[in-house]
């Protein structure tokens, strides 16, 4: 698993390279733009390179772009449409210049509009986003159950998909904080295989291309998205332990977006906290087979 965060893009792309390395990551996450405003950044190819020369220098091994929150594909308004098209257009042509494993985003909101109409919406929006870019894929995430934003379950994610027609270059990515929120119960490990088994049989697991490690303010079915920094919510130690040791994830990014101790992201302390947590998940699933061993030696 290639744990790491969500980090600045502030002084360059080239800077969140050194940012990744000063909290030990193996991964990280970045915006292609400021997630407060609808401006594309103007990179060049010089900054292109600078941070593929960077990357390649350093032990990251992934990197993952976040479309900005502003974007909302379902959008029943023409500007906020258009807009929406346009940054999530760029994020994937930055995306293709950086080699990003994907561009992550929440697919839009229905702000009071029929659902199905707002699913084809999105689905439209998205699929000219890709049509204007090469490789980099979309990767839609699992939202905290709200009635509003779409992807609040897994058949959402696959009826979109489904909208897309099964496009290749659509993914998924799974936050560990919505899946509680949204009423998945994930901190028990027999109980989060068979959320892994319901993922897989409605989205199919080769569209998982990575995960959000964040606790969760909010309660099992509480249907708010909250993030609270690691061991510090509903999730806890244990449950943050499970999520990170199921052994279907073991290969993909995994990436904290916690507000950090000083309401500034995540530092140095939570990527080791979530490097420890993985191990001692592990040794615990470990202890139970061997417990299970024993256990079927006697019958």
């Amino acid at each position: 698993m290639l744990i790491g965060a969500h980090v600045s893009t502030a002084g360059g792309l080239d800077k969140t390279v050194g940012r990744g390395v000063e909290r030990e990551c193996d991964a990280i996450q970045i915006f292609h733009q400021s997630p407060r405003m609808w401006r594309p950044t103007n990179y060049t190819d010089r900054d292109f390179a600078g941070f593929r020369t960077a990357l390649a220098a350093s032990p990251i091994e992934s990197v993952v772009i976040h479309a900005v929150y502003l974007v909302n594909c379902a959008s029943k308004e023409r500007d906020t449409r258009s807009k929406s098209i346009a940054s999530l257009s760029h994020a994937l042509r930055v995306g293709d210049a950086i080699g990003a494993g994907g561009v992550v985003l929440h697919a839009g909101a229905r702000k009071g509009e029929p659902h199905g109409a707002s699913m084809r919406r999105a689905a439209k929006a998205i699929a000219r986003a890709l049509a204007s870019s090469e490789e980099c894929p979309v990767l839609l995430e699992n939202t905290a159950g709200t009635q509003g934003p779409l992807g609040r379950n897994f058949d959402e994610l696959a009826d979109l998909i489904d909208l897309l027609d099964g496009d290749r270059r659509v993914g998924v990515c799974i936050d560990c904080c919505h899946l509680l929120a949204s009423g998945y119960e994930i901190r028990d490990p027999e109980a989060l295989s068979a959320v892994v088994d319901e993922l897989d049989a409605k989205v199919g697991l080769r569209r998982l291309r990575c995960l959000h490690v964040n606790d969760s303010k909010i309660p099992l079915g509480g249907n708010r998205d909250h993030h609270a920094n690691l061991g510090e919510g509903e999730l806890g130690d244990r449950g943050l332990a499970t999520f990170l040791s199921e052994p279907r994830f073991a290969e993909l990014p995994a990436l904290i977006e916690t507000p950090g101790p000083d309401g500034h992201g995540p530092d140095l302390a939570e990527v080791k906290t979530a490097k420890r947590l993985r191990k001692r998940g592990i040794a615990a699933r470990k202890r139970r087979g061997r417990r299970s061993k024993r256990t079927a030696s006697r019958r």
